[in-house]
């Protein structure tokens, strides 16, 4: 075997290496390959080094600001651009959307958007995603920043812990952030009426907050209203606490009159809710806490009544007209609503072949302090009501409006009315009824009417008519007139008489009455000088006392010879006879 050739040096000159065709030629060996080593690297090659080595940092870089990637569905893409639309919450930028995408059963469309590294934390599963738009509404004016800016996708961090990527887009904007500092409660309400999200709330007429939204329950039985009540008046919201309706213009026409109740013009526009504290009820400093429900009532008055747990109902029957008694119609005592109307309906008596007309009424019986019943039988005896019957206790209908007519029952004690006993019918403890005053006084003009009727007329008619006659004849006939003609002469000769003793009598009179006069003064004067001279102790007195003496007895005397006269007229003329 030969040993290999050693290289030789690269300093050392390389022989000239035969051609091909020579070795061939010649009949030589092959040329053999010979190892060239080089120098230092080329610079060349740095550059892609340092390329690479600067594209890796910056997709180190890129991944490691790069943020998390979320999804959000919406109704539609209206005003959103992939690649330009931005994501900001409280007007600052913290991501783009990247993608819009439609649904595959084209029920939405799903935007994708990235956020900036560090919005983790705003990606609570309750986070809330919308469209920041324009929006002109009845109750407030949104997004007008975006008529120069473009539509953005707002964002409003949830406080849940639970993270999440994918999100349901609203709508419409909220109406309160979760920054917001007041507390929630919810309203429960048979209807909504038009109240909206937005629509304010207002506490002694002035808005302290508004609704934020509203939902039907699953039965369809009621309606949950969503309130939020802005800081500090959420404080004024206290257990027993009474929100109602105040939308539009709250006009009532009832028994009691014309009530006309509204809030501000814009509660008249757009609706609104009112809540209050009622003064009279106990524990009003209890502060409800937040997503408490309270009933929402239809208007004030309603929000305002009284509510007493212990009702009694009855039946009252009337026999007359009820037009303008309705359902809800006020039974008072005495000026005093103590309950209202339940039920109206009309019954046949087959007996009486009559229509008589039973009215159901609720009673509060705590409004007039009856006393509770403590078992079945003290109420289904009812001795309190019993007694108050058998004093005279009445039910009547009156009229309590004149513009509409409308009708309420009136409880109250009638000494005068007939005797009545409580009874029971369906139940119910029937209370005893009057008509009404119209009622009772067209009862007594037929009654006088019937009166009239019974008397006979006809003959009554006949005998006057008789006696016109009579008097007609006695009055045309020539014997009266002589009459008259007669009175007529001895009152002229009256008048002719009394005139002579006006003109003739009277000076006559006068001079008479002047001496009468004159006379009585002088009599005065004379009986005053007797009264001196017959004193008791005057002398002529004396005499006259004696004086008396002896005329008494001669007038005895004359009072003997009287009755002997009497006797004996004859003496007169013969004489006293022997013996007489």
């Amino acid at each position: 075997m030969t040993e290999p050739q050693r290289p030789e040096s690269p300093s050392s000159p390389s022989p000239p290496t035969p051609s091909a065709a020579e070795g061939h030629a010649g009949g030589g060996a092959l040329p053999q390959a010979r190892v060239v080593r080089r120098g230092r690297p080329s610079l060349v090659w740095l550059l892609p080094v340092i390329a690479l080595a600067v594209g890796g940092w910056l997709v180190v870089k890129t991944l490691a600001e790069q943020g998390p990637s979320v999804s959000i569905d919406f109704e539609n893409a209206a005003g959103l651009n992939a690649g330009k639309t931005k994501v900001k919450y409280k007007d600052v930028d913290i991501g783009t959307v990247t993608r819009i995408d439609v649904s595959t059963d084209l029920d939405h469309v799903t935007v994708t958007a990235d956020l900036r590294q560090g919005s983790e934390e705003f990606l609570a599963e309750d986070t809330r995603f919308w469209v920041s738009r324009p929006r002109i509404t009845a109750s407030q004016v949104s997004g007008l920043e975006t008529l120069l800016s473009g539509a953005f996708v707002a964002l409003d961090p949830g406080s849940s812990r639970k993270q999440s990527r994918h999100f349901q887009g609203l709508a419409r904007p909220p109406v309160i952030t979760t920054d917001a500092p007041g507390r929630r409660f919810r309203l429960r309400a048979d209807t909504l009426g038009s109240l909206n999200p937005g629509t304010p709330v207002y506490y002694r007429r002035i808005q302290v907050g508004q609704v934020i939204d509203y939902t039907l329950d699953d039965d369809g039985g009621a309606v949950t209203v969503d309130v939020f009540i802005n800081s500090p008046h959420d404080k004024l919201v206290h257990t027993n606490t009474r929100f109602w309706n105040a939308s539009g213009i709250d006009l009532e026409l009832s028994a009691n009159g014309v009530r006309l109740d509204t809030q501000s013009l814009v509660s008249v526009l757009v609706g609104g809710v009112a809540f209050d504290t009622p003064a009279d009820l106990e524990a009003t400093d209890t502060v409800a806490p937040a997503d408490q429900f309270f009933p929402l009532y239809a208007n004030r008055s309603a929000a305002n009544k009284q509510v007493y747990l212990h009702k009694e109902r009855y039946l009252m029957i009337f026999n007359g007209s009820v037009r303008g008694l309705n359902v809800g119609a006020p039974v008072s005592l005495r000026g005093i609503r103590i309950g209202q109307v339940m039920d109206i309906e009309l019954d046949f008596d087959k007996q009486q072949l009559d229509f008589r007309i039973p009215v159901l009424v609720e009673v509060e019986p705590e409004r007039i302090g009856f006393p509770e019943p403590q078992s079945a039988d003290d109420q289904k005896d009812a001795r309190v009501l019993r007694q108050l019957v058998q004093r005279g206790l009445r039910a009547q209908l009156k009229t309590g409006n004149l513009l509409t007519g409308a009708l309420y029952i009136e409880l109250d004690f009638h000494s005068d009315a007939a005797p009545a006993k409580l009874t029971q019918r369906q139940g119910y403890s029937v209370v005893p009824t009057l008509p009404t005053p119209l009622e009772a006084a067209t009862n007594k003009i037929t009654a006088l009417l019937d009166k009239v009727n019974a008397l006979p007329i006809e003959g009554i008619g006949e005998d006057l008519q008789a006696a016109v006659g009579d008097a007609r004849e006695l009055l045309g006939s020539a014997e009266l007139r002589t009459a008259v003609d007669e009175l007529s002469a001895v009152l002229s000769e009256a008048r002719g008489v009394t005139a002579q003793l006006n003109s003739e009598l009277a000076p006559k009179l006068d001079a008479v009455l002047g001496s009468l006069q004159g006379t009585l003064e002088d009599a005065s004067r004379t009986l005053n000088n007797t009264n001196e001279l017959i004193g008791p102790d005057a002398p002529m007195s004396v005499e006259a006392v004696r004086t008396m003496r002896e005329v008494s007895a001669a007038a005895r005397s004359l009072r003997v010879m009287a009755d002997y006269l009497e006797r004996h007229p004859e003496a007169l003329i013969q004489g006293k006879g022997g013996g007489r």
